[in-house]
């Protein structure tokens, strides 16, 4: 096969994941007879450095034309000021608006060997292996807004969805159920928030229409709780987008960090956009010690959604857990006083685990 990759490393540690996910993807079109040709363009803080704005022209024309792309992270102190005209955060939004990714596809696998990086306890993680589908391109992220104003010191977001909006995304964790264990749960507001009133009743009825997969709903709040409390009970968590962002950063805590957890942002095509679910956390950008799993994770997200490479991305997942099986561990899910490797040495090591 031949596939035209996209890279979006970005800021800070983006740059830094990114590269050992497309050292993995190298190793991989070596080992399968696959030609990957790699495609390098700015977005984030570092392209509103270098052209004024944080997602340019010729980006998110280079993404539509890709097969798919892998992005890192965006976002640092130089560009935080929230009331800024123009940030990091604005170019990854209109990625995603620009590109109709709907979908945004969050696997939370809890790897054995990594029980002792989480904070709960081992008995609480036996058996989890969730999907959490978050709406991406609508919402209190869309919706209307006004910003306070210092004789107007009052501001709002609004969450709005459409019929089409939620009935898409739950298409997408209806076919997921199909493939995995069968359930299906909704996570939303509906005592209190009108758009979540309008989940629940398009979702309750495509389960309807959907007998074969069991379907169960749960206010937000219940769900944060229950993620701590009995995580292995969920299968695929289908929710809105700000209740997706905040679910899945909880989840995190479930495998004991950021570094450990990929992402896909799907739409109506094969294009997607894979990336780590962490930020670009400057403050240890270029010292060789953030862990570049999430990443090569995602890079297998793209093999499998994308390019249909199913044993290809198989292969990447199995040498990610024959690494952490043989001990091997990034700063952030090493214990305390254990030896840990570098970004580098964890790709080179997922690269020689694939050989």
């Amino acid at each position: 096969m031949e596939a035209r990759i996209v890279t979006l490393p970005g800021d800070g540690i983006g740059v830094d994941v990114t590269a050992e996910g497309v050292k993995v993807l190298e190793a991989v079109a070596r080992l399968f007879n696959h030609r990957f040709r790699f495609e390098e363009h700015l977005m984030g803080g570092c392209a509103i450095d270098a052209v004024g704005n944080p997602l340019p022209e010729e980006t998110l024309a280079a993404c539509r034309e890709a097969d798919a792309v892998l992005y890192g992270a965006v976002g640092g102190p130089k560009w935080s000021d929230p009331t800024a005209a123009v940030r990091p955060e604005q170019g990854l939004l209109a990625m995603r608006k620009g590109l109709g990714l709907y979908a945004n596809l969050r696997p939370i696998r809890i790897y054995p060997e990594l029980l002792d990086a989480s904070p709960l306890r081992a008995e609480r993680l036996e058996g989890v292996d969730l999907m959490v589908v978050r709406e991406l391109t609508g919402g209190i992220y869309f919706g209307e807004r006004k910003e306070a104003v210092p004789d107007d010191l009052t501001a709002y977001d609004t969450m709005i969805y459409s019929e089409e909006e939620v009935r898409r995304a739950a298409l997408v964790a209806f076919r997921l159920a199909r493939q995995r264990r069968g359930k299906v749960t909704l996570v939303d507001k509906a005592n209190v928030l009108a758009s979540s009133r309008l989940w629940r009743q398009v979702v309750q009825d495509m389960a309807a229409e959907n007998p074969d997969i069991r379907f169960d709903t749960m206010l937000v709040d219940a769900a944060a709780m229950h993620m701590l409390r009995r995580p292995a009970d969920f299968d695929v968590i289908v929710t809105a987008n700000l209740f997706g962002d905040i679910l899945t950063d909880e989840a995190s805590m479930l495998v004991g960090s950021l570094g450990m957890l990929p992402s896909a942002s799907l739409g109506e095509g094969s294009n997607g956009v894979y990336e780590p679910i962490h930020g670009s956390a400057p403050d240890i950008a270029g010292r060789g010690i953030a862990n570049p799993l999430a990443a090569i994770l995602s890079a297998a997200m793209l093999l499998r959604y994308s390019l249909g490479l199913e044993a290809e991305a198989a292969a990447i997942e199995a040498a990610v857990a024959s690494v952490l099986a043989a001990g091997h561990r990034t700063a952030d899910i090493a214990q305390a006083d254990a030896a840990s490797v570098t970004t580098q040495a964890m790709g080179q090591l997922v690269v020689e685990a694939l050989q």
